[in-house]
């Protein structure tokens, strides 16, 4: 039951979600109700807004996320993978590395306890992440933040840059386009449960996510079945992850690690700005726009990059193909690379 203080601030979380993302969508930024939501969110949480996103909403965002992806990458993503597997496995290893290189310097310096600066460091799937530190008996409130504040300034990066580094294309299910057939959208809808709930059934990670993609992306390329979604629906969706990652920032939180807020932000910069580097240099090595090249290399969740590339004119299939194997091999290589990262740190002293 939704007491009177959270339904006022439900009623201003959305009233300015809203606005701000009206405004960021009419400066032609991508995701604007991505990053207008998770940002006044952000604002809310630390102020303790006595508001969260329930686990089955954020669940179901991600669902409708996995369609919207399955729609626009269809089997492109196995056929990148087949051509470029070389190089997108290298893409992959160098962004683990660098994101290991911050966890050895973070645990180094005694930043963070333990194997807390390892799993907050790692590039995968910010909700898994945590998920996986709690089982390996890290701290996840501090995992969570260092997550957090990553996909944070990834989303805030990746949307500027693709301000600035392209004409922001359309979504899928843009302002003046036709509203959907609704066999399409109940379609879309059965697809994004069935997806969600086989993924779950077999363990795969970011199964909300992945599940839907995959079996959308078959059906949809097999001609199987027509995707589409509603303009609110999606908008709703995007607002969902946004939220979901901006309540998470609370006060208590901020004040636990508040000491290491400097550092962890340094860290999380400096991730960007290695990975942005390799993006360049990857322009090089295959045929593909820089906007590309930073967005498959960004180490932020793989809904919040998948929502940003789908809703820019960038080679999407090329995007989702190297996030989502480095989701993999992140969640392979975690627990491992979170022991040898913990070992780097000095010996406690008598």
């Amino acid at each position: 039951m939704i007491d009177r203080p959270q339904l006022l601030g439900w009623a201003a979380l959305v009233a300015a979600s809203g606005l701000l993302g009206w405004g960021l969508s009419h400066a032609g930024f991508p995701a604007a109700f991505l990053l207008g939501p998770m940002l006044v969110a952000i604002l809310f949480g630390v102020r303790g807004a006595p508001i969260r996103v329930p686990r089955l909403g954020f669940l179901a965002a991600q669902a409708l996320v996995g369609c919207l992806v399955a729609h626009s990458a269809t089997g492109e993503i196995a056929r990148t993978l087949h051509e470029d597997g070389l190089v997108i496995l290298a893409v992959v290893l160098v962004t683990v590395a660098v994101a290991a290189g911050v966890g050895i310097v973070l645990t180094r310096f005694q930043v963070l306890p333990g194997t807390t600066a390892a799993w907050g460091s790692s590039p995968g799937g910010a909700a898994a992440m945590v998920a996986m530190a709690e089982d390996h008996g890290s701290d996840a409130r501090l995992v969570a933040f260092m997550q957090y504040v990553r996909v944070a300034i990834v989303v805030i990066s990746a949307s500027l840059a693709a301000r600035l580094l392209a004409d922001g294309g359309a979504l899928d299910a843009a302002p003046g386009q036709p509203s959907p057939a609704p066999l399409s959208v109940a379609a879309t809808l059965t697809i994004a449960v069935v997806g969600a709930g086989v993924a779950t059934l077999l363990r795969l990670p970011s199964a909300a996510l992945i599940g839907p993609m995959l079996l959308g992306a078959g059906l949809h390329a097999a001609g199987l079945a027509s995707l589409a979604l509603p303009e609110p629906l999606l908008a709703a969706a995007y607002a969902g992850i946004g939220w979901y990652v901006g309540l998470r920032f609370t006060k208590a939180t901020v004040r636990t690690v508040l000491h290491a807020l400097p550092s962890v932000l340094a860290a999380t910069v400096a991730m960007v700005a290695i990975c942005a580097l390799w993006a360049w240099g990857l322009t090089g090595l295959l045929a593909i726009d820089y906007l590309t090249a930073f967005l498959a290399t960004s180490p932020g969740g793989l809904d919040s990059v998948a929502i940003i590339a789908v809703g820019s004119k960038v080679d999407v299939p090329f995007v989702l193909a190297v996030q989502t194997l480095r989701l993999f091999v992140v969640l392979l290589t975690g627990p491992i690379l979170a022991r040898w990262i913990a070992r780097s740190a000095p010996e406690a002293r008598p």
